[in-house]
């Protein structure tokens, strides 16, 4: 009697690790990845779904595919959050990276960056910028302003060539893009001939005086200046 009743507690101990085994495979590692944050993880086609708050990313291996549960999707995918699952979803094809799937951030090479659209060329009115690959809208230059104060180390008199400068500003009144445009400015050498206060006058050579305003001299004390008659 013994024996068949060890043969049956045996028995109903490898029915209960059943559901233990299948949950390590769950949270096990996979061929295309890891298992975490899984809800349900598999050797064959890794995570799906994904614990709340992570995206599932989809990654292609020829015909098989795994998926693996991620905080933020990788570059070439942006997240769409749904009722069941999070999922990751590609860019368009001329997208480098994007925000959805009709706002672009970074464009492929050959195309141009344009208000979240990426385009083989500019559109009239932009300027290709290489460097960004974006179109930037073109500027409107407005007229010179008027030439500064002559200044020298910052100061508007004494006896010295000094700078004065003035600036026309470059955008587009009433849009967005004006902000982006550039403030040209330019700068010319100057005389200053301006004597500070509690200076000496700087045209004046060193050593001699100030000449006074000369009165007029009264020719005979009668005051009429008229020439005095010479004696006999």
């Amino acid at each position: 009697m013994r024996a068949p009743l060890c043969l049956l507690l045996l028995v109903a101990h490898a029915v209960d690790m059943l559901p233990l085994n299948r949950r390590k495979k769950q949270v096990g590692t996979v061929p295309g990845g890891n298992c975490t944050g899984c809800v349900i993880c598999s050797e064959e086609n890794g995570c799906s779904p994904c614990q709340q708050r992570l995206f599932l990313f989809i990654r292609r291996e020829g015909i098989r595919q795994y998926g693996k549960c991620v905080h933020d999707c990788p570059p070439g995918y942006f997240g769409v959050r749904g009722q069941e699952v999070n999922r990751c979803k590609k860019c368009g094809a001329t997208c480098e990276s994007c925000f959805s799937q009709d706002f672009c951030i970074q464009c492929k090479r050959r195309f141009y960056l344009y208000k979240g659209k990426c385009l083989p060329t500019c559109p009239p009115g932009t300027a290709a910028q290489q460097s960004t690959r974006e179109c930037q809208e073109e500027c409107e230059l407005s007229p010179w302003g008027s030439w500064s104060p002559c200044t020298h180390n910052g100061k508007t008199c004494g006896s010295a060539w000094g700078l004065e400068t003035r600036v026309r500003e470059a955008g587009r009144a009433g849009r967005e893009e004006a902000a982006t445009c550039q403030v040209l400015s330019e700068s010319r050498k100057c005389p200053i001939r301006r004597p500070c206060p509690g200076e000496r006058n700087p045209n004046r050579k060193k050593g001699q005086r100030e000449r006074r305003p000369r009165k007029d001299r009264k020719l005979d004390g009668r005051g009429d200046g008229r020439p005095r008659p010479a004696p006999t």
